[in-house]
């Protein structure tokens, strides 16, 4: 039984993998059903290790050419490739003052809809 996420990523070898109960320590509660790891938790371990030390070196594409030993066109292209692996947080365009406001005057949606889009 894997204890650590490098034993988990090496026992799958990047087969995809789905949690099917989750415990809370603390608590000792247990939710069971199908979870999907985290984007992050799908790379390999050697990918984990490269994210971790970016982030811990601020982004800094020097840093990680001088602790890894390789070129800056080489970060670069493992950053794209990583980039091209993890989905980025769904975003939302929130509505526009003016167009929330023309859409009440109009008569497209109704005071309660205009205050609860300007409230977001």
């Amino acid at each position: 039984m894997p204890n650590e996420w490098s034993d988990l990523t090496r026992l799958t070898q990047g087969a995809p993998v789905v949690v099917e109960r989750v415990r809370l320590a603390e608590s000792g509660i247990a939710i069971e059903g199908e979870f999907e790891l985290p984007p992050l938790a799908r790379l390999s371990a050697e990918d984990q290790i490269f994210v971790t030390a970016f982030v811990l070196c601020h982004g800094s594409i020097k840093e990680i050419e001088r602790i890894f030993g390789v070129s800056y066109p080489t970060v670069k292209n493992r950053l794209n490739r990583l980039a091209n692996k993890l989905e980025f947080v769904e975003s939302f365009d929130f509505p526009d003052e003016e167009d929330v406001l023309a859409q009440l005057e109009s008569g497209d949606i109704n005071a309660e809809e205009a205050i609860r889009r300007l409230s977001q």
